[in-house]
């Protein structure tokens, strides 16, 4: 896989996410944010990452990086609030739940 191409290794991290190489997903997804830092996707990718290795503060910290990037996507905010909710916070979880519900209600196709 050429080190210079940001959507193989996006693919490449979310296919060890899935073998559940946690490690090896945040190597490459970090060398994906070297090629673009505003690669959303990635972003909520590193937080869920960061999610199943039960580290809710990073997890918090990419997924508001995510919603920085993509901030009509209310699937990011869906996952920010999820985030919040498992660190206690349920009044920010309530805030972005309800944000994300608002999106999808305005999003295309859904």
């Amino acid at each position: 896989m050429p080190a210079d191409d940001k959507m193989a290794l996006y693919k490449s991290g979310i296919t060890r996410f899935a073998q559940q190489d946690f490690p090896g997903a945040l190597e490459d997804f970090s060398a994906a944010l070297a090629l673009d830092p505003e690669f959303g996707d990635v972003h909520q990718a590193v937080a869920h990452v960061h999610e199943k290795l039960g580290d809710y503060d990073a997890a918090i910290a990419a997924c508001r990086m995510a919603v920085q990037c993509n901030p009509d996507d209310f699937l990011v905010h869906t996952s920010l609030s999820i985030f919040y909710q498992r660190k206690g916070m349920i009044a920010e979880a309530e805030d972005e739940k309800a944000l994300a519900a608002k999106l999808q209600q305005t999003s295309p196709g859904t």
